[in-house]
């Protein structure tokens, strides 16, 4: 009998993490690459990491992860939501720890759309008296 598989989509900014998760030795495939070699950076295999240490289920799970749009940063935080939410799925027991630490919440900041009329979002052209 194959292992029970816990769907979840995490969203950050314009990212797109869809996570399956089932029971395992807890290795991670991002985009079917291997963990390290997707997230170079420290800081966001630890963003990403902070739901399991939370929950202490580390080693637990192995994950298949598909995640699209964005920079790294927005997708190691899609990642993280949908590592989160898959966990909620597996046990409701998890949720209230993690949504005190605030995984469970789309963190809805994204990039503020340039205006017409000035060169940015909120910056203005320089003024000129004469």
């Amino acid at each position: 009998m194959a292992a029970k598989t816990y769907y979840a989509t995490g969203r950050r900014k314009t990212s797109v993490a869809r996570v399956w998760m089932k029971e395992g030795k807890g290795t991670f495939t991002v985009n079917k690459r291997n963990f390290d070699d997707f997230f170079t950076r420290d800081t966001l295999k630890r963003i990403i990491m902070q739901p399991l240490e939370l929950t202490d289920k580390k080693s637990h799970f192995d994950f298949d992860i598909n995640v699209a749009g964005g920079g790294a940063s927005g997708q190691a935080g899609a990642i993280k939501h949908g590592i989160s939410r898959a966990l909620v799925v597996f046990d409701e027991a998890l949720k209230p720890a993690l949504k005190k630490a605030g995984f469970l919440t789309r963190d809805a900041r994204a990039k503020e759309r340039k205006k017409y009329g000035q060169p940015g979002a909120r910056k203005r052209f320089q003024y000129s008296k004469r």
